[in-house]
């Protein structure tokens, strides 16, 4: 049986290299390198007005708003997503997800179909400089 108990994750810490509102704190739990085969799963916390950033990802999406209130913008629409709510995102479809509470917004997301997720941000991340995510370079 594979396992991930998300209140004991170690999360990086990633901040946009031109815009340091694009800010969280991130890991995978599940994922190809834990066996999964159909699914992979990205967990993030967002502090208070710092947003994700745009980006595409390579396969559909579920957000799940675990805690706090988020604007979730899906190519051209937005909506208030809070606690309890999910938000669907297609396949290379543009979105952001902003934290619009005072609380630590806490998401996890679950990708289906695929076990390897490639992200393609508009603007690049530190540590890594780079725009690129993808789950199949991590260890």
């Amino acid at each position: 049986m594979t396992t991930a108990n998300l209140n004991q994750l170690e999360l990086t810490e990633f901040r946009g290299v031109e815009n340091n509102r694009q800010h969280c704190h991130a890991t995978f739990p599940l994922f190809s390198a834990h066996g999964t085969k159909k699914l992979a799963t990205v967990y993030f916390e967002i502090e208070p007005g710092d947003h994700l950033g745009t980006h595409t990802d390579s396969a559909e999406e579920l957000l799940i708003i675990l805690a706090g209130d988020a604007k979730v913008t899906i190519g051209k629409e937005v909506s208030k997503v809070s606690a309890g709510k999910l938000a669907l995102v297609p396949e290379m479809v543009p979105h952001n997800i902003a934290n619009m509470g005072n609380i630590t917004l806490k998401v996890l997301g679950v990708f289906g179909g695929a076990n390897n997720i490639i992200a393609t941000f508009e603007n690049d991340w530190l540590p890594t400089n780079s725009n690129v995510v993808d789950t199949a370079q991590l260890v």
